[in-house]
């Protein structure tokens, strides 16, 4: 009976060690394996590897972060990624990179991450940044952050960050995927392509259903910004 019970706990205990192992991206097998984009090849989970003969440095190396993004949109804010598709000698890695520029007041809104956890470092202005955790708790966890601070938004939860000052603000954030994904709540309950029914909505939401059409409407294609 001892051997029986030494024998499941050894099975639940790899079982366990295998979902960790296979919870991020998975590692490299040789020194790198720059993103070849051939659309050609078909689908794969990630990308093929370009031939390691023809990568040059070039291929480990953007510099689309340096400028500020444009700001003018009705959030206030904007989000210029280095993921994989933009920095193809991140593939197999697991990592990335965001910049986010606030104007003023502007926000980064509510969303999540399904594929990665997120550290951002506060680099100008004052922000106050935060996450949900799930039900049926929903604790908030939030803080003010100043030039220099860091905040951690664990993996799949909701946050957010808001500019709380009427001047510019700028900020970094290292994701723990090479493609994070993204789901911006208002964007994806809103703008579902087809719309979601507003039956769902209206009781989801407890309100009448001309508050629903009126806010489907604002996430329209023709009246939504490009994330």
């Amino acid at each position: 009976m001892a051997n029986i019970h030494y024998f499941t706990l050894t099975i639940a205990i790899l079982a366990l060690a295998s979902s960790v192992a296979y919870a991020s991206d998975p590692g490299p097998l040789q020194d790198f394996c720059v993103a070849l984009d051939d659309s050609r090849a078909g689908f794969v989970n990630g990308n093929f590897c370009k031939d390691p003969l023809l990568v040059t440095a070039d291929d480990f190396f953007y510099s689309g972060l340096r400028e500020a993004g444009n700001t003018s949109n009705p959030l206030g804010s904007l989000v210029s990624p280095a993921f994989v598709a933009e920095l193809p000698g991140l593939n197999t890695f697991g990592i990335s990179m965001v910049r986010i520029d606030f104007a003023p007041n502007g926000l980064n809104a509510p969303h999540s991450h399904p594929r990665a956890a997120e550290v951002l470092t506060c680099l100008e202005g004052t922000l106050y940044a935060g996450f949900i955790s799930t039900n049926p708790q929903h604790r908030l966890f939030a803080k003010v952050l100043h030039e220099g601070d860091v905040f951690v938004f664990p993996r799949g939860l909701i946050h957010f960050q808001l500019n709380l000052e009427n001047k510019k603000a700028r900020a970094m954030a290292a994701l723990g995927s090479q493609n994070p994904g993204i789901i911006t709540i208002a964007n994806t309950l809103f703008g579902s392509n087809p719309p979601l029914p507003t039956e769902i909505l209206t009781k989801a939401f407890q309100v009448d259903k001309r508050v629903i059409d009126r806010i489907q409407k604002q996430f329209q294609p023709e009246n939504i910004f490009d994330e």
